[in-house]
């Protein structure tokens, strides 16, 4: 899925849909990526503040807050109403796709 609505890549994505819950701080955000994809999709910590960045940039997302734990600052991400719009509509396009596919085989 290298491009969707807006073009929004497949880490992207996974991203947004990781932050559907609630606000995520970087490393909760790979390990729930993990999950949701079944270990497929697995940004390095560059990639993902890249992705973090960019979605950032495009007012997709925004930061919650920030802590500091153990003397670490961790910053907390959250997805805005605009990458919620966004997630949905990539979501509803893969729907569709896929439903193309199901009518013609035997997975129906």
């Amino acid at each position: 899925m290298p491009r969707g609505t807006d073009e929004v890549s497949e880490p992207m994505y996974y991203v947004l849909t990781a932050l559907l819950d609630g606000p995520l701080h970087g490393h909760a955000i790979m390990k729930v990526i993990g999950e949701l994809s079944g270990g497929r999709v697995r940004p390095s910590v560059g990639t993902l503040y890249g992705i973090l960045e960019r979605l950032g940039d495009r007012g997709l997302i925004t930061v919650d807050r920030e802590e500091t734990v153990n003397g670490r600052n961790r910053r907390y991400f959250r997805i805005s109403d605009s990458g919620q719009s966004v997630v949905e509509a990539e979501a509803r396009r893969m729907h569709e796709a896929a439903a193309l596919v199901m009518k013609r085989t035997s997975f129906a």
